[in-house]
């Protein structure tokens, strides 16, 4: 069962934080800033302060053992507070060098998802599954609830990575990945898109 994730101690959003940073240290989006070894710190301390953003904005989701993790974010009700909150703190927290060439990146691909951004849809803001619990269906169980949400609202599911591989799992659950854009790093971006059958 997928839940929201409200009202934890922070020695259990410490926890999610380190799940999610572990898991993206190997992501495509932070090669420039070094191998994986040199990268983990920084890639790290990035992510706990994207998944406080994401749990201060009432956005992130769990299944029930807290092994795995999805933010959904719906474009109509986006929150701007903890988006401006996070950006502050990571101004704060990590090198202007490495922040300066990861927005440059974002900057070149972020009108990978134009065909569908201006329309209301539901952004998959991240998907992450604890590394010691991966190959077990929850990435699945988390793919499906958003995706049920989108039915529900009758509204597209938005996902955007820099992942082959996780670009192809979400082709196999369903997903259209209908936009590919490749940045001067080399670092390519792939948008896919969850449409609602219309009822």
């Amino acid at each position: 069962m997928i839940h929201k994730v409200e009202n934890i101690t922070d020695d259990e959003l410490d926890k999610i934080r380190k799940i999610v940073g572990e898991a993206f240290v190997s992501n495509e989006l932070f090669h420039n800033w070094g191998t994986e070894d040199e990268r983990r710190a920084d890639v790290i301390q990035y992510m706990a302060l994207y998944v406080d953003y994401v749990y201060e904005a009432g956005e992130l989701y769990s299944n029930d053992e807290m092994t795995g993790f999805i933010g959904l974010e719906d474009s109509g009700n986006a929150h701007k507070l903890p988006q401006i909150r996070m950006l502050f703190r990571m101004l704060g927290k990590l090198r202007f060098s490495k922040l300066k060439s990861l927005m440059g990146f974002a900057n070149q691909i972020s009108k990978s998802n134009a065909q569908y951004a201006k329309q209301r849809h539901i952004d998959a803001l991240m998907v992450c599954v604890d590394k010691d619990h991966q190959g077990q269906g929850i990435a699945s169980e988390l793919i499906t609830y958003a995706k049920e949400q989108a039915e529900a609202q009758g509204i597209p599911l938005l996902f955007d990575t820099d992942m082959k591989d996780y670009a192809d799992m979400y082709r196999h659950f369903g997903c259209e990945l209908y936009n590919s854009v490749t940045a001067d790093n080399g670092v390519t971006r792939y948008s896919l898109c969850f449409r609602p059958p219309v009822t």
